[in-house]
């Protein structure tokens, strides 16, 4: 054979096996290499994770790890790997999900209605990185409070209730600093001034309208009785609020799962600030994290002659209200008669 052919052959061999070698990698870096069955999922890789800790997250998803790892190594991912949460979408190849691990996305976080700090950081570390304990040390930290004026009692009217974006791994300590943040936006020149004319402080607002916030879910009836309690305040009255010593009841108890639908007679003489029924004033700090609506309706209350309400047994989710106490027990009656009749007994 001569040599010009054997060299023709040799070469021919060569670039098939260049173009196969070539394929292969081509189909390692691009081709599909995902195996969940859902359009898309959500990979969480956590601060300061090592390469071997993204395998072991990511190893679920990816049908073939070795050509992931391929991929990896030829970018340069594992010198520089980024903390946070990242979305794998269905048949995405490795070269894909490399990029994609590289594109944090944001959590979009919403809280409401949270009756302590405790519950509050609980549902926040479910949908971020920092654990209750972390994001509770931050927020409790005394030259924070100093700085901000504020105590363990008022703390929580420092969140608002509302839906904020956040990276995933976002420290405790940021995830503070970004609330106080927000909290100085929604207090703005305009609400602060509202506060002023009622005689009370944001913090006082606050827990005013944690107090209407229980008291009705029904937003349209709320700056009707946050003028009930207002009315009381100017009065010189006690608050007489019923939310606050369920408030009370649970906290001494140190048990805030309870349910407890109808306060007694026993429950008004529980020795605490936040019994209304004993001690004049607000109490030191929110029941529970008023929403924006029982804040604004405390900010923009109705303006009425009512000092009393009372649940309605007709219009059910909605209140009586009296201007004096002879009307005020021909309300009262009728609840009792009816919550009686429902064998309501706590």
């Amino acid at each position: 054979m001569k040599t010009g052919k054997i060299i023709a052959i040799v070469s021919a061999v060569v670039i098939t096996i260049a173009i196969g070698y070539g394929y292969k990698i081509y189909n390692d870096i691009f081709s599909a290499n995902t195996q969940f069955q859902n359009d898309e999922v959500y990979v969480y890789i956590p601060t300061d994770a090592t390469y071997p800790q993204v395998i072991t997250i990511v190893e679920p998803f990816v049908k073939s790890v070795d050509k992931f790892d391929l991929v990896a190594n030829k970018s340069g991912y594992p010198d520089k790997i980024k903390s946070g949460r990242f979305l794998f979408k269905k048949d995405m190849s490795s070269f894909d999900m490399i990029r994609a691990l590289r594109q944090n996305i944001p959590v979009r976080l919403s809280f409401n209605n949270q009756e302590t700090l405790e519950k509050l950081a609980s549902r926040i570390s479910n949908q971020l990185e920092p654990d209750s304990l972390a994001l509770l040390t931050v927020f409790k930290d005394s030259t924070f409070l100093k700085e901000n004026q504020l105590d363990e009692p008022n703390l929580i009217s420092l969140f608002i209730p509302n839906t904020y974006e956040f990276y995933w791994n976002i420290s405790a300590e940021k995830f503070r600093d970004k609330m106080i943040k927000e909290y100085r936006v929604f207090w703005n020149p305009e609400r602060i001034a509202k506060a002023a004319a009622l005689g009370l402080t944001p913090l006082q607002v606050s827990t005013l309208a944690s107090i209407v916030h229980k008291e009705t879910v029904k937003s349209d009836e709320r700056p009707k009785v946050a003028g009930v309690y207002l009315n009381r305040l100017k009065m010189g009255m006690k608050l007489d609020a019923d939310p606050t010593v369920i408030f009370a009841v649970k906290k001494q108890k140190g048990d805030f799962d309870t349910v407890i639908k109808r306060v007694l007679y026993e429950d008004l003489e529980i020795e605490s600030p936040y019994n209304t029924y004993k001690y004049a004033g607000l109490p030191p700090g929110p029941i529970a994290m008023p929403d924006i609506s029982a804040i604004d309706a405390v900010l923009n209350p109705e303006k009425h002659n009512y000092i009393y309400f009372c649940a309605s047994v007709t219009q059910f989710g909605y209140h009586e209200f009296a201007k004096n106490l002879k009307e005020h027990e021909q309300n009262r009656r009728k609840y009792v008669k009816w919550i009686n009749q429902q064998g309501i007994s706590r």
